[in-house]
């Protein structure tokens, strides 16, 4: 963990949301693993910092389920588990159907152009293999049919849901054996939405969360 928790200083943020973010990647990176303590005066000693930012990056990490408190033993990295996976699935499963129905009946020409770009920047990132940008790029595809759904508290839900759901992308990401489908899995949301076929829409964001579950599920177990 040492050589790992180094803070980006040129970000214009306040200290306690770089130190957030530090510990942020540190965890969906592995860097931090799940069940390691993340105890304030050794965290705040390695970052150079007091121990007010981390206590104030650790209560962020804990909205995020990232970290849990356990009485008399304070603040741990969280376990990724089946149930809770499961959980924020099922919800995200939901919403996405609502703002993909949305997105075919409101979605214009030039936002369904920038979405085809964007599955374009995934299918490259795919193709080098590359993690991070995989997981940013899968977001912005994703995000872009939120917007178009037009809903205001829609979009806000699934953006906090989108947090939850960082780590299991990353894990799910992680298996480049996955790449092709997902690729294929992007191109059938864009034919659908283009075709303002909300039933084909429906069923090709299911596959894509419920081919998302199975794969985290195998890595998990």
């Amino acid at each position: 963990m040492d050589d790992k928790l180094q803070m980006d200083m040129s970000e214009y943020l306040p200290l306690r949301d770089i130190v957030f973010q530090t510990l942020r990647k540190a965890i969906l990176k592995g860097d931090l693993k799940p069940g390691e303590r993340l105890m304030e005066i050794a965290l705040a000693q390695k970052l150079g910092v007091s121990r007010t930012p981390v206590r104030e990056a650790i209560r962020k990490l804990e909205l995020e389920g990232l970290a849990i408190m356990i009485p008399r033993r304070g603040a741990i990295v969280a376990d990724i588990t089946i149930e809770d996976l499961e959980d924020v699935l099922e919800v995200r499963e939901a919403l996405e159907v609502l703002a993909i129905e949305k997105a075919c009946e409101l979605m214009s020409e030039e936002d369904l152009q920038k979405l085809k770009e964007a599955a374009e920047v995934f299918r490259q990132a795919a193709g080098k293999g590359e993690l991070m940008a995989l997981v940013e790029t899968d977001i912005d595809f994703h995000e872009l049919i939120y917007r178009a759904a037009d809903n205001k508290r829609l979009e806000q839900t699934l953006r906090n849901l989108r947090e939850q759901m960082y780590r299991y992308r990353m894990e799910y990401l992680k298996d480049k054996s996955t790449y092709a489908a997902l690729v294929a899995e992007h191109e059938e949301i864009i034919n659908a939405i283009a075709q303002r076929d909300k039933a084909a829409a429906r069923e090709a964001i299911r596959v894509h969360i419920i081919n998302q579950k199975n794969g985290i599920i195998r890595s998990l177990k």
